[in-house]
């Protein structure tokens, strides 16, 4: 009998990359939405689909039920409560999906920095899965996902319009771990094929790291004007994030996830990891955030 592959967040990057590198190898793919009239795309390429919202542990356990192997990840999450209550209800409803799915292996989305328990900000969602996770019987594997190149695209517009990049990430030449979302698919499709035991942990990256100015670059090769990093001052962070639409009260976390890539506290552990490089570089991931928003 064929294995398939069960995975979450399918109708995001992440997830919907992991199905595409899984369907294009000919392998088998149940993808997991909480709405169905998302999961067409999917089942009109040959994958199955299940409905399933993260707050339904019996929907979510038929959903993983038969599964060689899932990939599981968390809804994101830029404005959490302090202390994170609702993530730590949903990760009460995954362990016990997973515990009655009875699943071969388990490949989770992480992020870098996750090892620490304290400092992390939004982060700190992330080491909350890798512990409740890590309570399960399960052979597990959590990749640890370096800042994601993807989160350019909400500057493309504005580098483009008043060519400035106006950027958290300080110093402006300090050069932060990067990972396009293509190659963490890739990463997360190659994990549920392979067969191990008990715990792993997969750091990826690009081949290089990228400072803030680099980003500037990059941003100008697709806007076609020159693009100035800026340094916003941090005790404007707050109020910006509130004209974006984050409440002041629960800006806390970002602020500390910034702080923790700008100390260089949030980095790779490097101790009892393998570590992956992702082939695709800074110009390339914003080329397609570019012609994404303005397709031709």
């Amino acid at each position: 009998m064929q294995s398939m592959f069960a995975i979450m967040g399918v109708t995001g990057q992440v997830g919907g990359a992991a199905a595409e590198h899984l369907l294009r190898t000919g392998h088998a793919v149940r993808a997991i939405v909480r709405d169905a009239a998302k999961a067409a795309p999917w089942t009109a390429r040959g994958a199955s689909a299940a409905v399933a919202d993260w707050t339904d542990a019996e929907a979510l356990a038929q959903a993983f039920a038969g599964a060689e192997s899932v990939f599981v990840m968390l809804p994101a999450d830029f404005a959490p409560e302090p202390g994170f209550p609702a993530v730590r209800q949903l990760l009460q409803v995954l362990v016990e999906a997973l515990r009655r799915a009875e699943v071969g292996r388990v490949v989770a989305l992480s992020s870098v920095g996750a090892q620490h328990e304290h400092g992390l900000g939004l982060i700190t969602q992330l080491h909350l899965l890798e512990q409740a996770l890590d309570a399960l019987p399960v052979p597990r594997a959590y990749l640890r996902a370096a800042w994601f190149m993807e989160n350019l695209q909400w500057a493309v517009a504005e580098a483009a319009s008043s060519g400035c990049y106006a950027s958290h990430l300080q110093p402006l030449d300090r050069a932060i771990p990067m990972i396009a979302t293509c190659d963490i698919g890739r990463v997360v499709a190659q994990t549920l094929r392979e067969r191990w035991q008990g715990r792993r942990v997969i750091e990826l990256e690009a081949r290089r790291r990228y400072t803030p100015r680099q980003m500037a670059q990059a941003l100008a090769r697709v806007s076609g004007r020159q693009v100035e990093a800026v340094a916003v001052p941090r005790d404007e962070w707050v109020t910006r994030f509130a004209h974006e639409g984050t409440p002041a009260p629960r800006s806390a976390a970002r602020v500390e996830m910034l702080d923790g890539f700008n100390s260089g506290w949030i980095d790779f552990e490097g101790v009892n990891a393998e570590h992956v490089r992702g082939d695709t570089t800074l110009e390339a991931a914003v080329d397609a955030l570019a012609q994404r928003r303005n397709p031709m």
